[in-house]
């Protein structure tokens, strides 16, 4: 089963439950895949929306709940932070688990040292071969941090 078909089958479960907070948070999810499908056909490169295209729009709407979580904690906004909590939720159920700060420095050490990166500069090297191996279970952006970190000793 595609990841579309989970999601709208989660929306079918949602709707026959009546929980209103994830009705929402799938009609959400599936009118930006509806987007995608959209801007996928049409443009100089036409193509099928498929599961990686999914995920990478997940891990989007991932970054920007995330984003809004630390602003409303800042500004003691409980509301509003319970709905963006639960949307987060949801969302990260359809990615591939992430990896926690631990495993993500012992892959970045590895890398470093498999590369013989030594500086700043050989940051986007290893950040590309960082990609290209662990995509979906690396948060890059706890990522680069960690490398800058790495490469400034």
């Amino acid at each position: 089963m595609s990841l579309k078909e989970t999601i709208e089958t989660e929306y079918k479960n949602a709707l026959k439950a009546k929980d209103k907070s994830k009705i929402s948070t799938y009609r959400l999810i599936l009118s930006s895949i509806k987007d995608l499908d959209i801007s996928n056909r049409s443009g100089p490169n036409k193509k099928e929306t498929d599961d990686d295209d999914i995920k990478k729009l997940l891990k989007k709407m991932v970054k920007q709940r995330t984003e809004s979580i630390d602003i409303y904690k800042k500004n003691n906004r409980t509301d509003l932070l319970e709905v963006e909590q639960i949307e987060y939720n949801i969302l990260t159920n359809f990615l591939p688990k992430q990896l926690g700060d631990e495993e993500t420095k012992k892959i970045c050490t590895e890398l470093i040292s498999k590369l013989g990166a030594s500086s700043i500069k050989d940051m986007g090297k290893v950040m590309g071969e960082l990609k290209k191996l662990h995509s979906d279970e690396i948060d890059f952006a706890k990522a680069g941090s960690l490398l800058k970190e790495l490469l400034n000793k």
